[in-house]
């Protein structure tokens, strides 16, 4: 029984240190972001088709995620540093995550962007079924997925090309 707990422990690590080891994936061919309907926590609705135009940052999260609450900051960050230039967020939380805790977390902490609740976790699906949080997926001007980081993104690394997107034309 002690053996069993033990490689449950160690699997669990080992699924962690994965995941941590894709914390910066590239997609080796761009892919069209998916055009998703959703409703704003104001209950607007929108689709992702029509954030085209601008460079998107999707992060998918949850409450429940602790490197999701902690990284939430430097989302925010990324967001009022590039405001007012062809720039949006769009903060997507997970179909489990329970609606009054999101809604909690976005008002108390004053987020500035536009938040989600993925109820029937359709947008997961369509940005490649999303599992893991925080997972954020990077969209140029044409609606092409650039990156896609599973975990924490290099802040740095991801202004740096943040930048570099917004140039284009």
């Amino acid at each position: 029984m002690k053996s069993i707990r033990h490689l449950a422990i160690v699997l669990g690590a080992v699924a962690v240190t994965a995941a941590a080891a894709l914390a910066y994936v590239s997609l080796g061919t761009k892919t069209l972001a998916p055009d998703v309907a959703y409703t704003r926590l104001d209950g607007s609705p929108a689709r992702t088709a029509d954030l085209k135009g601008k460079v998107v940052l999707v992060n998918f999260w949850a409450t429940s995620c602790t490197t999701c609450v902690k990284e939430m900051p430097q989302i925010v960050a990324t967001h009022n540093k590039y405001r007012g230039a062809a720039f949006d967020t769009l903060a997507v939380a997970m179909s489990y995550d329970p609606p009054a805790y999101v809604v909690n977390f976005a008002k108390s902490r004053e987020l500035p962007f536009t938040v989600v609740i993925d109820n029937l976790g359709e947008m997961a699906r369509q940005f490649g079924d999303v599992q893991l949080t925080p997972t954020t997926v990077l969209i140029n001007k044409r609606g092409e997925i650039v990156k896609r980081y599973v975990g924490e993104p290099d802040f740095a690394a991801l202004h740096t090309l943040i930048d570099q997107l917004i140039a284009e034309t």
